[in-house]
């Protein structure tokens, strides 16, 4: 079960001429409230199935390893993803988000757990992350941008999503953080704005965007660049945002007309199942 949200409004629905398989997968159920409140809870369903029981164990360790040392954490990467789409992709490793000034003590917490640093296997840069492993299990402790435009702050913690999962109370990536480092990555080899798009296309509506914007400053155009392609991508979706949003961005909402039955563009992108509006909650993402 799901910690209560700070609020719970009700997300966009997909368009009317979508598939009946997307509007199936698109519509996860609302996560449960309680009287006890605290910060916005993703939502949890089948996904968690799909970790291995070996692999949980060592994450596990991990995260008792960072409790016991009193290092405060929170859950990014491809956990980040599934909780609030509630769709598994085929994670590497378990990104645990830190701040800065925790560095030393959940490297030492993960040491005395028995993870090595991954940096006698390969050389990494240490200036925003640390890699270490245990089994062949990655568990990575992330205290800034890769490109260092911004650290990991008390803000991140105070707006965390909140999750049950395993028997564990965990903490994760705020939306729009989430959203904000994600902005950054488009590499050669990998292109992060197919999660954002699969954020927005399943639960646009817990993004608080004066928050995100105000998180943006200057680089703002990186997210008027996301929306139009979300735009082109999802036309009824990126029409049910805000549209206080669009007039704030300088942008007019898109046109809410489908594509035609013969231009995929979800298949355009990229023609592997990437997409969580034709899979169903619980299934695995390839990408």
């Amino acid at each position: 079960m799901a910690i209560a949200p700070r609020s719970s409004p009700s997300r966009p629905q997909p368009s009317r001429g979508a598939p009946a398989r997307e509007r199936r997968g698109a519509n996860p159920a609302a996560p449960s409230s309680s009287a006890s409140g605290g910060g916005r809870s993703p939502r949890q369903h089948l996904w968690a199935a799909a970790i291995s029981k070996a692999e949980w164990a060592i994450y596990q360790a991990a995260i008792e390893a960072l409790r016991e040392a009193r290092v405060s954490f929170l859950l990014g990467g491809g956990f980040a993803l599934a909780a609030y789409t509630g769709r598994w992709r085929h994670a590497k490793d378990l990104d645990l988000y830190i701040l800065p000034a925790d560095r030393e003590l959940a490297v030492a917490a993960l040491a005395a757990a028995g993870f090595e640093d991954y940096y006698r296997r390969q050389p990494y840069d240490r200036g925003w992350i640390f890699r270490s492993q245990r089994g062949g299990v990655i568990v990575d402790l992330i205290w800034s941008m890769a490109n260092q435009r911004a650290s990991v702050d008390r803000r991140w913690f105070t707006r965390a999503g909140r999750i049950a999962l395993r028997q564990q109370r965990l903490r994760v990536i705020p939306p729009e953080e989430f959203i904000w480092c994600k902005l950054y990555i488009m590499q050669r080899d990998h292109c992060a704005w197919m999660d954002i798009f699969n954020l927005l296309y399943v639960n646009a509506a817990v993004v608080d965007w004066p928050h995100l914007i105000q998180r943006l400053e200057r680089d703002t155009p990186l997210l008027k660049a996301l929306l139009h392609i979300f735009g082109w991508l999802c036309p009824a979706q990126a029409r049910a945002l805000p549209s206080r949003l669009w007039k704030r961005l300088g942008m007019e909402p898109p046109p809410g007309d489908p594509a035609p039955p013969d231009h995929d563009r979800v298949r355009l992108l990229d023609s592997r199942r990437w997409f969580a509006g034709r899979e169903r909650p619980g299934d695995t993402l390839e990408i």
